[in-house]
C-alpha cells in the first residue's frame, strides 16, 4: 500500500497540470513575478471529466460540463481575476478563511448562484441559504448540506470552534459520482452515517477540525473511494495514509492544501 501510494503521488505530479495564476503581471511576462500553479486532478465520470484544482488551505475549485465551482473562495490563496467566472459557489460557514466577500465579488456574476449558510447569508446578499440537512437541486446540481461541527475541540470558554448546527459541508453529485466536502467539522456521527461517497474531502487543521486519528475513523466508518486530506494545516498528512494502510477500499491522495 505504501508503494502503491507513493506511486500515485509521483504519477500526480508527472502527470497533472496546474492553473498558471500570475500574482502582478500577466503571464509570460518579464517582471519577476513568479507564476503560480496549482495542482490538478481529473476524475472520469460516467457524464464526463470532473476536474479538481486544488487551491490551498479549505479552498476549491471544481469544472463540470463547463460549469465552474468554487469552494470557500479565498483572496490570501489565489488571484481570483485570474481564475474563471463562477456557474456556482459554495461557502461552508462563515469564518474569514472560508468566507472571504472580496473573493466571492470577484467571481461572481449575475447568474451565479451562491449557497451559503444563515449565518454567511448576513454578509453576502441574494445567496441560496441551506441548512443542515437539506437537499437542493442548484444550477442542475444535486447538493446536500450535510452538519460540520466540533464535539472534542473547543476555546478556553468551552464554546466548539464550530457549534453545532450553524456551518455545512456539502455533498455535490455530479453525473452519478458524489463529493463531499466537508468543511470545519470533527468525526461527528452525521458524518459517519455517510453513503456511497465516490471523493471526500476532510479536514485536519489542528486544533479546530480533525486529528489523522479522526479523520482515518471517520474515513473507516463511510469508506470513500478516493480520500483527500484538506485544510491540514501544520499535520503531516502522511500520518493519514500510514493510518489507512489495511484499508483497501480508500484510496488516500495527497495535495498542497495546508
Amino acid at each position: 500500500m505504501k508503494l502503491r501510494t507513493a506511486l500515485l503521488m509521483l504519477a500526480a505530479v508527472m502527470i497533472v497540470t496546474g492553473i498558471g495564476v500570475v500574482e502582478g503581471g500577466r503571464a509570460g511576462d518579464k517582471s519577476g513575478k513568479a507564476e503560480k500553479k496549482f495542482e490538478e486532478d481529473v476524475i472520469k465520470t460516467k457524464t464526463g471529466d470532473l476536474k479538481i484544482t486544488f487551491i490551498g488551505h479549505g479552498t476549491l475549485m471544481f469544472v463540470y460540463k463547463g460549469k465552474v465551482i468554487h469552494v470557500d473562495p479565498y483572496t490570501r490563496l489565489a488571484d481570483y481575476s485570474k481564475l474563471p467566472k463562477a456557474g456556482l459557489i459554495l461557502v461552508t460557514h462563515e469564518h474569514r478563511d472560508h468566507l472571504d466577500t472580496k473573493a466571492i465579488g470577484t467571481i461572481r456574476q449575475e447568474q451565479t448562484k451562491v449557497v451559503l449558510t444563515k449565518a454567511c447569508a448576513e454578509k453576502v446578499t441574494g445567496g441560496i441559504v441551506m441548512k443542515n440537512g437539506d437537499v437542493r437541486t442548484v444550477g442542475g446540481l444535486k447538493i446536500e448540506a450535510v452538519p460540520a461541527y466540533n464535539i472534542v475541540h473547543k476555546r478556553p470558554s468551552g464554546e466548539a470552534f464550530h457549534p453545532k448546527g450553524r456551518g455545512n459541508g456539502y455533498i455535490v453529485t455530479f453525473g452519478k459520482t458524489r463529493v463531499y466536502v466537508a468543511g470545519d467539522t470533527e468525526n461527528i456521527p452525521e458524518m459517519k452515517k455517510l453513503k456511497k461517497i465516490d471523493i471526500a474531502f476532510l479536514p485536519m487543521n489542528l486544533p479546530y477540525t480533525m486529528t489523522p486519528e479522526m479523520t482515518a475513523d471517520a474515513a473507516k466508518a463511510f469508506e470513500p473511494k478516493i480520500l483527500y486530506p484538506y485544510h491540514y494545516g501544520q499535520t503531516d498528512p502522511n500520518k493519514l495514509v500510514d493510518l489507512l494502510k489495511e484499508s483497501k477500499k480508500i484510496e488516500v491522495r495527497i495535495r498542497k492544501m495546508r
